[in-house]
């Protein structure tokens, strides 16, 4: 068996694949409650497993991947890799330094790479990141405020803005001001989302397809005007080629 995961600034999940790569149990840690005690109580499944082979991680939260690493290792004592520990570039030619690039997008990266097309693998995560893969080769990417993030600051910040939830709208113009604030973090995203790909496609001169992923990439998928594809398990997939350099 395998245990791959991706720890995030917000969550951490943990995944255990079978050596013919089913998936067997999937586990979502709220990544600001780990600690020793939090991963015992949570990971008593994989505790209770022996046949465990291959341990590997993706990690944008150094001391949390630390925190896990150690717990591991003492429960398996298995040596517990983060990707950026392996030669990836065996797997996708990244043309800048790997070590200025986020875990979580290399893994997108090697989960969407085919050889053969182009992508943009836009992941609506704490960050709203877009990242650029022509052929086998990864070329960089963007980062822009995380759709959450930046709601959850506005309400703090401004206090007639109540706590709310985002929803996809129909309508542009909000008659209260939770429809207004939701048109605005709707739409202004899908703007976002539109005129970096447009902005992208004409400086490479290249055609994309798109692959969505992250927390609220369900939201905006049918509603940007280009043609996109929805895979929010495509970190999970990247995780999975990786463990052939292990």
């Amino acid at each position: 068996m395998y245990v791959i995961g991706d720890i995030g600034n917000t969550e951490t999940k943990i995944c255990v694949y079978s050596t013919q790569k089913k998936i067997i149990k999937k586990i979502i840690l709220k990544s600001n409650l780990i600690n020793s005690q939090y991963l015992k109580k949570n990971l008593s499944y994989i505790l209770k497993k022996k046949a465990i082979k291959k341990i590997i991680f993706s990690s944008v939260v150094p001391k949390l991947f630390k925190l896990i690493k150690y717990f591991l290792l003492k429960n398996f004592k298995l040596k517990v890799f983060e990707i950026k520990e392996l030669n990836i570039n065996k797997l996708i030619n990244i043309s800048v330094n790997k070590n200025q690039i986020g875990s979580d997008r290399l893994c997108n990266a090697i989960g969407i790479n085919d050889n053969k097309n182009n992508y943009i693998i836009i992941d609506f995560g704490t960050a709203t990141t877009f990242d650029v893969i022509i052929k086998n080769k990864y070329l960089g990417g963007i980062i822009a405020p995380g759709v959450l993030l930046s709601l959850n600051t506005l309400v703090s910040k401004a206090s007639l803005i109540p706590s709310l939830k985002l929803k996809k709208v129909k309508n542009v113009l909000g008659k209260n001001t939770v429809s207004a604030v939701r048109s605005g973090f709707y739409w202004g995203y899908i703007g976002l989302v539109e005129n970096i790909i447009d902005k992208i496609s004409k400086h490479t001169k290249k055609k994309y397809k798109l692959i969505l992923t992250g927390g609220y990439s369900h939201l905006f998928i049918k509603s940007i005007k280009q043609k996109a594809r929805l895979d929010k398990d495509i970190t999970m997939k990247g995780l999975l080629k990786i463990t052939k350099l292990l």
